[in-house]
């Protein structure tokens, strides 16, 4: 449940962009995602997108949906 999650700020956020911290998160809904794992996310870019961001306003020019983000690991929420 997002209500037990860790809370953290925009720019702790943009530390885990895989280049300043070797965690690699995204934010969508104002929750944090962990996709480190994913090889689509090496390096901290995803296409023409980057890491440690709030992408929601950029999902509505996605190929797909937020649904996508059920298969990482949710690691917090923006404060």
């Amino acid at each position: 449940m997002e209500t037990d999650l860790p809370e953290y700020t925009i720019a702790q956020l943009a530390l885990r962009n895989g280049q300043d911290k070797p965690q690699i998160w995204v934010a969508v809904d104002g929750v944090i995602y962990d996709v480190s794992e994913s090889r689509l996310w090496r390096n901290g870019q995803h296409y023409e997108h980057w890491a440690g961001q709030d992408l929601t306003s950029e999902l509505k020019d996605a190929p797909h949906s937020k649904s996508v983000f059920i298969r990482f690991k949710k690691v917090g929420k923006i404060r």
